[in-house]
């Protein structure tokens, strides 16, 4: 299954948590629900239970409910398992799940793991969960995985989460809210206080978020309305619907797509060109960078200024601000979201097994231009082009030639 062209909205009203997210989705969609429920059911034992969703209303609005009906005798509790991250994942890559699943799921497992390793100071491979390691988290995190590889391609922007207020129960005592891993895998995003206490959004919500947003808020683009579900949490509030919604729109241009990236940004002006094309190419080379320029300009004291612009992913932005900072004599990165619009494409062969990208342009033609690199034994300008040309020869529109 297949979602370009789809948008999803995300409105954490009464919160966010697994149970929430994959609710609402499902009342959305319901079309996922026997795939969700046997991605499920091969990870979950038998004898433990089995995932239910059930209508639900809450504070008058239709929504639907996740959850874990315990088998007799059986336990949410994984007692007696291995519940470090390590251990976990392979349990998600043995099962016999639909296609993308597992992939989905551990990814959303290791941002859990992550922000463990880093509250605690320790290696991931020595994170041992503790409430996201009972059989409900699990399925939670699978479900979840189910959900996003079946509708690979889809965008999504979030709201302003819930801050809450107070203090919540762990395996390492009470901690005020929002939790620590919480706090860590939802930075950069925006929050708000309504006035409610207790915790409002809980780990394993804030990874499936943090997941498929990619790490920023991004942005609701133009498009129509198909559907909307609520998917509602066990806590009862007052004065607001204890539900998460999420908005399905179908985008008017689907040969456009929309993300986020981050852009960190630096002056330079007391290191050598030596140094400064070695980090450069160092900086370039980093599987997280997506385009990186070099701009020349005028600092202060009227001193020349090497400017490196990088866009990258969301998900490598600190490691890679890190990496600025070892590499070159900066002192400071200037971070900042930056919205983008991106043309579909798709990559092939052409004449003379050149490497090539279609574009999808919005006006209805295509346009193809060859990958550089295989160009570049070409002994002169005229026969670079001429060999561009050839490779491009099925395309009825050429700008760059």
């Amino acid at each position: 299954m297949t979602a370009q062209g789809m948008h999803i909205h995300i409105d954490p009203v009464g919160g966010a948590a697994g149970d929430m997210f994959i609710a609402a989705m499902l009342h959305a969609r319901p079309e996922l629900v026997a795939r969700v429920l046997g991605d499920v059911a091969a990870v979950l034992p038998a004898d433990v239970g089995r995932a239910r969703l059930s209508e639900h209303m809450a504070s008058g609005i239709s929504a639907r409910r996740f959850q874990l009906d315990l088998a007799a005798g059986g336990s949410a509790t994984r007692q007696g398992l291995d519940t470090t991250h390590a251990a976990m994942r392979k349990t998600l890559q043995a099962a016999d799940l639909s296609p993308g699943t597992a992939e989905a799921a551990c990814a959303i497992l290791y941002r859990l793991a992550q922000a463990e390793a880093q509250v605690h100071n320790i290696p991931i491979d020595r994170v041992h969960f503790h409430e996201i390691a009972d059989w409900d988290s699990l399925m939670d995190v699978t479900a979840a995985g189910s959900i996003c590889a079946a509708l690979d391609g889809a965008t999504y922007s979030l709201g302003a989460l819930p801050l809450g207020g107070g203090l919540v129960d762990t395996a390492h005592g009470k901690l005020p809210i929002p939790a620590p891993a919480t706090a860590l895998i939802l930075e950069g995003y925006d929050w708000h206080d309504d006035g409610i206490p207790g915790e409002r959004v809980t780990p394993t919500g804030a990874a499936i978020l943090a997941h498929v947003t990619q790490g920023s808020h991004g942005q609701r683009p133009p498009g129509r309305l198909t559907c909307t579900g609520s998917g509602a949490g066990t806590r009862e509030m007052t004065g607001v619907p204890n539900i998460l919604r999420v908005s399905l729109f179908m985008r008017n241009d689907t040969r456009m797509t929309q993300d986020s990236l981050i852009q960190l940004a630096c002056d330079i002006d007391d290191m050598t060109g030596e140094e400064t094309g070695a980090a450069i190419d160092l900086l370039r080379a980093d599987e997280g960078v997506v385009d990186l320029i070099v701009l020349q300009a005028q600092g202060k004291k009227s001193r020349p200024v090497t400017r490196l612009e990088l866009l990258v992913h969301p998900d490598h932005a600190d490691a890679l601000a890190a990496r600025i900072f070892d590499l070159t004599s900066t002192l400071g990165v200037r971070r900042s979201v930056i919205d983008r619009i991106v043309l579909q494409r798709t990559e092939e062969t052409g004449p003379q097994g050149m490497r090539r990208k279609r574009a999808h342009r919005p006006a209805g033609h295509e346009t193809l231009k060859v990958e550089s690199d295989d160009l570049d034994g070409a002994p002169t300008l005229a026969a670079r082009r001429h060999r561009a040309a050839q490779a491009e020869s099925d395309d009825m529109f050429r700008p760059d030639l």
